[in-house]
């Protein structure tokens, strides 16, 4: 095989992708970004032991999380630029082996870690024939293979995560501190005990981070608000923003406020129109087109420039190549990629603007309006009114459907669940999983409506935060005492990050669909059953009766 990648929930055959990714990547992107992981491990195994001496500047740490981020499914196809972070990467692992033997000249074993031909190659094909022996087939017991996965992709959705709060300004040390831990942890032989400890470390950090970026957004944008979007489009030229970042939006509405120039919000941007500091823009004129996979064709009929903040990218068509731009942790070979911030200020979108003012109006792909805004603030808000609902028998289950959406028709379960599941049900979502039933003339409840959608794939944290309270409310000694159920949705790694922060809540009754994950081996996923009463979605109407019941 030419590469070997089973980090998302459509890789072949749910085992491997092992030509060339289903996400897009080619053999040689694939074998770069493991040989980064590579690398990044060599930074953490010498991380952790120059911690026992000094103190390690934050920097690491965020390039540590910066360039997991990368890697994550559909973020970055660009190779140029994952060379770039590897070699990165190798002059600070040189420098901490150097700290290292600095405080510690009497040690034997750190004296004779050799160093990496790499630090000096300047010839790609070099680090292609490394990537080749580093990857995760080089763990030859499977069952510690997907253990060690596991570690590996929580730790890649807590970094995306990080990430986005550091951006913000908002950093603990503690979080840098675990991702360093949990990838030494990875090349040591371990056992399973062991690395399932790890595991739940991994989880509690998902949690810490997840909260960390929740204060961040928060702080920085004001607490979500119930809102109706529009999801039609004006006649003006516009400029079309998808991803994750909230910080880019905001730079591209100042730049654009006072030009006759509209910005739409597109997957996974949606819910920054819950939030008051965007609500202030004028030509922020609302969300256009669905889910990440479909922006092939959203992104052609929106006939203005798009902006990638993060993942999702999918492989970009001749219709709108000249027209798509990347930033951040993404990229793509041959799009151009706006440069980071400088001292503190904005991005500079100047060539962005430039480029819609002379593109025509969107072409309409719908009409009307979507509500969100169900944050935990929000909802807590409207507490005494949900509670007084349960008591009333008004509403006798709530269903978390958050998570993932993607392209495999199974996916359609999760709306077939939506419209089956009966009218005294609430369903809570939050990430792009919503795009299967958001736009569904489901009601309310007494006014509430049956899809309260607390936001980002991240915001997840806030249905856990919504669940503690309501238990605190009805005075139950644990959240699996409440009318409550988890049917999510995964696809890629911040969806492995929030399961296990889950598992670290205490969370039980969680359907996974539409599989459980490759990575995982028979034995494997048994323990995942067993251990934390995680099962794969069946039929929509028996999954609903037993959800129902409390199963």
């Amino acid at each position: 095989m030419s590469m070997f990648c089973f980090q998302c929930q459509e890789t072949a055959n749910n085992s491997g992708c092992t030509v060339r990714g289903v996400c897009g990547k080619s053999e040689i992107t694939a074998n770069l970004q493991d040989l980064l992981i590579f690398v990044l491990k060599g930074i953490c195994v010498y991380g952790v032991e120059v911690k026992r001496f000094e103190r390690i500047d934050n920097n690491i740490g965020l390039f540590i999380a910066k360039s997991l981020f990368a890697t994550i499914t559909n973020a970055n196809f660009d190779d140029e630029r994952i060379i770039s972070l590897i070699k990165e990467g190798l002059d600070i692992k040189k420098n901490l082996k150097a700290r290292l033997l600095s405080v510690s000249v009497q040690n034997e074993f750190y004296q004779n870690i050799p160093d990496c031909a790499l630090w000096h190659s300047e010839n790609a094909g070099d680090f292609h024939e490394k990537a080749k022996d580093v990857g995760f087939l080089s763990y030859l017991d499977e069952d510690i293979r997907a253990l060690k996965a596991f570690i590996i992709y929580g730790c890649k959705g807590i970094s995306a995560y990080a990430d986005h709060a550091a951006i913000l300004g908002f950093e603990e040390r503690e979080i840098y501190d675990f991702i360093m831990e949990g990838l030494a942890a990875t090349t040591q032989d371990l056992s399973i005990k062991e690395l399932l400890g790890i595991l739940g470390k991994t989880g509690e950090c998902a949690v810490r981070t997840m909260s960390l970026l929740d204060k961040a957004n928060c702080e920085s944008f004001g607490n979500p608000e119930i809102t109706r979007v529009n999801i039609g489009v004006g006649n003006k030229p516009g400029i079309l923003v998808s991803g994750h970042d909230y910080r880019d939006l905001e730079d591209l509405l100042k730049q654009t406020e006072g030009t006759e120039i509209d910005v739409y919000t597109h997957g996974e941007m949606l819910p920054a129109h819950y939030y008051p500091c965007f609500r202030k823009y004028k030509h922020l004129v609302g969300n256009y087109g669905n889910a990440w996979w479909k922006q092939g064709r959203e992104f052609d009929s929106f006939n203005g420039p798009v902006l990638i903040t993060t993942n999702c990218i999918v492989p970009v068509k001749d219709a709108y190549r000249d027209r798509i731009f990347t930033t951040g942790m993404s990229g793509y070979p041959g799009v151009k990629h706006i440069a980071g911030r400088k001292d503190g200020g904005m991005k500079d979108f100047s060539e962005i603007i430039r480029l819609a003012g002379k593109c025509q109006p969107p072409i309409e792909l719908e009409q009307g309006e979507i509500v969100g805004g169900f944050a935990h603030h929000q909802v807590l808000a409207l507490k005494d009114k949900i509670v007084e609902a349960v008591k009333t028998e008004k509403i006798k289950h709530f269903i978390v459907m958050s998570g993932c959406d993607g392209r495999h028709r199974t996916r359609e379960y999760y709306t077939k669940v939506a419209i089956s599941l009966p009218k005294d049900t609430i369903i809570l979502t939050s990430g792009c999983a919503k795009y299967r039933y958001n736009k569904l003339e489901l009601g309310d409840i007494n006014g509430i409506p049956r899809v309260l959608d607390a936001g980002q794939c991240n915001d997840s944290y806030s249905l856990v935060i919504i669940a503690q309270k309501l238990t605190e409310a009805f005075d139950l000694a644990d959240i699996n005492e409440l009318p409550l159920s988890f049917d999510i949705a995964w696809y890629e790694q911040k969806a492995i990050a929030i399961l296990l922060a889950l598992f670290h809540l205490g969370v039980k009754k969680i359907r996974r669909g539409p599989t459980l994950p490759g990575f995982l081996t028979p034995d494997m996923a048994n323990v995942m059953v067993e251990k934390f009463n995680v099962k794969p979605i069946g039929k929509v109407s028996e999954d609903i009766k037993e959800m129902l019941s409390g199963n």
